[in-house]
């Protein structure tokens, strides 16, 4: 009854900051966060164990899915070399950035600093999507934010794989991107198949229950078999809900069908959304980020610069250099820039750091700490920012 009784609490207080902060058009996860805070420090230490299996197969498959599934395909045509550009050299810029800061402003080894890097590297914007929606951004916008956090979730996963070997043992530049190319081909293949087999299977039927169920399967199924076979999860359940969404935008699924997993996957991400948050405030006691205040400082200065050195330089600077028109207005960048947010992936990437592994605690106060402040600082004026930007009106 304790799990239950937990269970219920933290929907309640999920709830309860949702209303909150719709009231004062506030991101609810900010409110969630702070309330996770207060979660971890008012539930006993036995009552609720939080693992990094539970937030990496059980909550993160459900997010990664439904956002997945509601890309503006089109859009996402559009606009799918910056969205590369973005998940792959972004990701991996931002990891030296982040090594080599931490090793100047702290002493700290350069391949922990690295691995610090990947673990930050992948974007959680969610305080930032639930502000385009409310503010009616334009599209294109919220499809290249929202696709590069899913696709660098993704990459930056395997970034850190790497670089938890390379800590104890040299790894080639060749070699690991050797292996960092191939599982994310492998995993896009997987989720793609994954995806194209549960739309011939939802045509079978038009009883939508069985529907939905078949995309909880596709959902969580290509998570598991890509994890069992020692590829990315998470490309994979990308991949396969990028499928299921095309098929349904493209009039390959009717609409009862699309508007049944729309509501469904809609709800589940709101309350995996919620746990999440609220159970990252169990996780990692303050004393952490107490003792890691100095690393989070130069990590967070690290990942503002490199934030800058992806978007206005190399998408920036890239897409000017092309010829055509541009995609992205100057406002359009700014917010981007901003909407650099870390959140659950980051968490559950240092849960998962090996128990032996030189300065474990300080890496994972570290992280928390960024997380932290990137919601609390960037996800509270990112509203600010959107406006000042003038990016609603171009």
């Amino acid at each position: 009854m304790l799990g239950v009784e937990l269970f219920v609490g933290l929907v309640a207080i999920a709830s309860a900051a949702a209303l909150v902060t719709s009231r004062l058009s506030m991101p609810y996860s900010v409110a969630l966060i702070l309330a996770g805070l207060v979660v971890g420090a008012v539930i006993p230490p036995e009552a609720l164990e939080v693992t990094p299996d539970l937030i990496l197969a059980v909550l993160v498959p459900g997010l990664v899915f439904e956002a997945a599934f509601k890309l503006n395909v089109a859009e996402l045509r559009k606009t799918s070399g910056l969205v590369a550009i973005l998940a792959v050299p972004g990701v991996l810029i931002t990891a030296a950035v982040v090594a080599v800061v931490a090793w100047i402003a702290t002493g700290l080894n350069l391949a922990l600093g690295f691995l610090l890097g990947a673990m930050v590297s992948a974007t959680d914007p969610v305080a930032v999507i639930e502000l385009f929606k409310r503010l009616s951004a334009p599209g294109r916008l919220a499809t290249v934010v929202d696709a590069e956090a899913l696709f660098n979730d993704g990459t930056g996963v395997v970034l850190f794989a790497i670089a938890v070997v390379a800590v104890s043992q040299p790894v080639g530049i060749a070699e690991g991107a050797m292996e960092f190319a191939s599982v994310v081909l492998v995993s896009v293949i997987l989720g793609v198949l994954a995806g194209a087999a549960a739309i011939r299977l939802m045509s079978l039927t038009d009883d939508r229950l069985i529907q939905v169920a078949i995309s909880v399967v596709a959902a969580y199924g290509t998570y598991l078999v890509a994890v069992r076979v020692g590829q990315s999860g998470i490309v994979a359940t990308v991949s396969a809900g990028i499928v299921v969404g095309w098929a349904g935008q493209g009039g390959r699924l009717p609409q009862r069908t699309m508007a049944a997993l729309d509501g469904v996957w809609g709800f589940a991400a709101f309350m995996i959304t919620a746990l999440t948050f609220l159970l990252i405030g169990r996780v990692i006691g303050p004393e952490l980020v107490v003792r890691a205040v100095p690393l989070i400082v130069a990590g967070y200065l690290a990942i503002t610069i490199a934030r800058a050195l992806v978007v206005y330089v190399l998408i920036g600077g890239t897409e000017r250099a092309l010829p055509g028109p541009s995609l992205l207005p100057v406002s359009h960048l700014h917010v981007m820039f901003w909407a650099g947010l870390r959140g659950a992936i980051a968490i559950a990437l240092a849960l998962a750091l090996p128990e032996n592994l030189p300065q474990r605690d300080l890496l994972t106060g570290a992280v928390y700490g960024i997380v932290l402040v990137t919601i609390l600082f960037q996800g509270t004026t990112a509203g600010w920012v959107i406006r000042r930007a003038g990016a609603l009106n171009d």
